[in-house]
């Protein structure tokens, strides 16, 4: 049996193509399983960017990405931190550029990421066993607008970053304001 080879094409010079994204979780409740809520690494690519990149590149990553936040990387595969879209167009570029007299475009992700250090980070095998209210609650706990899932060495291989909460997604998929709120008991 002879298979037969593909069709291929090329793109024109200059073609900007966006990486498709996964479709976002449907709607959950208080009551849902808190992975319905995950943005699961091992099912999609993150969106990263380099620290010495410019915000203005960053923003423009994110628009074309589709995305609102991305995993900052110096050295694969090690996370320095998170940048968000929040991060970009709010008050850390106007601080930093009072602050060192300088202008938008000397500016760098370095400059207004959050740290590794400084991101709160849920246990995946805890996550397992949790409610979208349980998620709720630790948002609401820890004033944050993401949440990294680590999953534990193995056997198998190192400690992992296994996804990423965004309170905009769980916001979406509720259909309701997270931070609003009352407490979730």
């Amino acid at each position: 049996m002879s298979d037969q080879a593909l069709n291929t094409f090329h793109f024109p010079e200059n073609t900007c193509i966006p990486q498709a994204q996964p479709k976002h979780g449907g709607s959950v409740t208080l009551a849902s399983p808190a992975l319905d809520v995950m943005t699961d690494l091992a099912q999609v690519r993150a969106a990263t960017i380099s620290p010495d990149t410019d915000l203005n590149k960053a923003e423009q990553m994110m628009i074309q990405q589709g995305v609102r936040s991305l995993f900052v990387m110096s050295e694969f595969p090690c996370v320095d931190g998170l940048i968000t879209a929040s991060d970009l167009l709010g008050e850390k570029p106007m601080r930093l550029i009072n602050q060192r007299n300088v202008q938008r475009q000397d500016l760098h992700v370095a400059d207004v990421m959050t740290r590794l250090a400084a991101l709160d980070a849920l246990d995946y095998n805890e996550l397992k066993a949790a409610s979208v209210a349980a998620v709720v609650a630790t948002f609401r706990q820890v004033g944050h607008t993401h949440l990294l899932v680590v999953q534990a060495a193995t056997l198998q291989g190192p400690a992992r970053i296994r996804g990423v909460i965004s309170v905009t997604q769980v916001e979406r998929q509720l259909g309701q304001a997270v931070l609003q709120m009352a407490a979730v008991d």
